[in-house]
């Protein structure tokens, strides 16, 4: 027997308005850093590695939630801007760690007002307690779900 209930328009699903909430944010965040040159995925390495403490590749791919050869990848192009540098972090030289250059610690002092003030745009428009409790949701309908993200 078919379900009663109607279901709700489209506009008014969770999935929909998750999913673009998080497309209108990244195309905010996205048109901010194209004139420096970056993509969101650059900007999420240059977060990591100088703000948030990961300096492997591999602790990297963890971070960002792509692939480790994608990540190699990202961070060859980004040696070849001069925002990344690699170092061998044991003595066969085969463990590697990630430092931004100078270079890239001036891009990201450079965005990140302008970041954090796309941020804000969104932030603000829901008072402290409603925010805390909308991140509080959002985590609890990720929990346990295990996937591969780096397809996204």
């Amino acid at each position: 027997m078919p379900d009663p209930t109607p279901r709700p328009h489209l506009h008014f699903r969770l999935s929909y308005r998750v999913s673009r909430l998080a497309r209108i944010m990244q195309t905010r965040v996205e048109d901010v850093l194209a004139p420096f040159g970056l993509t969101r995925m650059m900007w999420l390495v240059l977060t990591g590695l100088g703000e948030d403490g990961v300096h492997s590749p591999s602790d990297l791919a963890a971070y960002i939630g792509i692939t480790r050869p994608a990540t190699s990848r990202l961070l060859r192009r980004m040696e070849d801007l001069g925002h990344v540098a690699r170092f061998g972090s044991d003595r066969d030289g085969r463990g590697i760690t990630l430092a931004l250059t100078p270079l890239g610690q001036d891009v990201l002092a450079r965005c990140r007002p302008q970041v954090d003030a796309v941020l804000a745009r969104f932030t603000e428009k829901l008072s402290p307690a409603t925010l805390r409790v909308v991140i509080d949701g959002l985590g609890r309908l990720a929990e346990a779900e295990h996937i591969d993200l780096s397809r996204l």
